[in-house]
């Protein structure tokens, strides 16, 4: 595969901004998709948004950024529409069609790569990137089952353990776990320790996530946590500070590119880790610091690590890795997200900014990446 965009020369990418979707992190997606818009140079890229709305139906969406911003008082929603939007192979090109009951199929001609930035199930889970794959599109970031992986907490650790990753105690929590023999997961819980985190296995964004100082907290924690997945997975309460990197695929055949890790500082007060409201919603609630206050040689075996675990789960295009550093020098890896927040304030273009690439830069080298890369086996 070469270097060069499947685009005739001279004319401009049609760059697919794919963003809202079924999961519960929908808001966090249109934000995102809001940070995209505003920051990739149209000059270069002609942009097509489509909204994915909650109900799974693709629209025509507005590249009014204002309209997708993130505020305690409303969070924005993709709308439904008599107007859906299908991708097709037309004429040997992958083409966008707007279909509407008793009317003609619209054709907005062809799409080069699609920029899928969607958050959590049906989105960063495998499933779009299959269909994606079905269609022969090009697309921005990790492949079906990297994606499938990296989403899955449970599985996540365990292919880190089989790279030789350090894992913190965890147990995995099914329905039916849960269900039959709920009593049976206390008893796991209890081993472990607390406090503990009760986690959904398959969301983000910190959505359904508690920590647990108790026994008697445990099971409203659960419940919180299977509000947003039937699958959970409860880890042990690390102390350590929580330390990321910012990954970015190399070109060709070069290996990953780690930025500086970062390290988030929570302010005091009613927020016990880096949640929802921290991440995207109260301004002041955290701030990063990167390089993060470390020694060189635990610089060095971080990024060292972040790239360990991107080509563990077959990772393409972009990843965060997160890890916990000890007291003690030990990296403990917490996981990777094969689709981070990406609005300008997120951490991961943070640290690429932070590292010397900025976020419009780091946008259009995603997208070169897509180009470049073929769809199928690879």
């Amino acid at each position: 595969m070469t270097e060069e965009s499947p685009r005739i020369a001279g004319s401009r990418p049609r760059v697919a901004i794919l963003f809202g979707g079924r999961s519960s992190e929908h808001a966090v997606s249109c934000v995102t998709a809001a940070g995209v818009m505003g920051a990739i140079d149209k000059t270069k890229y002609e942009v097509i948004p489509i909204g994915i709305a909650k109900s799974g139906q693709w629209v025509l969406a507005s590249g009014d950024t204002s309209q997708w911003s993130l505020s305690s008082a409303a969070l924005p929603e993709v709308a439904p529409s008599g107007k859906t939007v299908t991708l097709a192979e037309v004429g040997g090109e992958h083409q966008l069609i707007v279909t509407e009951p008793n009317a003609v199929p619209q054709e907005l001609g062809s799409v080069d790569v699609v920029f899928p930035l969607l958050h959590g199930p049906w989105g960063e889970d495998g499933t779009i990137q299959g269909l994606l794959e079905l269609s022969d599109t090009r697309y921005v970031g990790a492949g079906v089952l990297a994606s499938a992986v990296g989403m899955d907490k449970h599985f996540m650790k365990v292919v880190f353990e089989s790279a030789g990753l350090s894992v913190g105690p965890y147990i995995a929590v099914t329905d039916r776990d849960w269900l039959t023999d709920a009593e049976a997961v206390r008893k796991r819980v209890d081993k472990l320790g607390f406090p503990v985190f009760v986690k959904p296995a398959r969301a983000g964004s910190s959505m359904g996530i508690s920590k647990v100082d108790s026994m008697e907290e445990l099971d409203a924690a659960v419940e919180e946590a299977r509000r947003h997945d039937l699958k959970l997975v409860i880890e042990a309460g690390i102390v350590g500070r929580e330390i990321e990197c910012a990954v970015l695929q190399g070109r060709g055949t070069d290996t990953p590119r780690v930025s500086m890790p970062g390290e988030i500082a929570v302010a005091a007060g009613e927020h016990q880790f880096y949640d929802f409201a921290a991440k995207y919603v109260e301004d002041g609630a955290a701030a990063l610091s990167c390089p993060a206050d470390m020694p060189d040689e635990a610089i060095a075996r971080v990024r060292e690590l972040a790239a360990v675990a991107f080509d563990a789960v077959g990772a393409e295009g972009l990843s965060r890795v997160d890890f916990f550093y000890t007291p003690a020098g030990e990296l403990v890896i917490n996981e990777i997200n094969t689709m981070p927040g990406f609005t300008p304030k997120s951490m991961y273009p943070q640290m690429w900014a932070a590292s010397g690439l900025a976020y419009g830069e780091l946008i259009d080298e995603l997208i070169h990446l897509a180009l470049t890369r073929k769809t199928g086996l690879r």
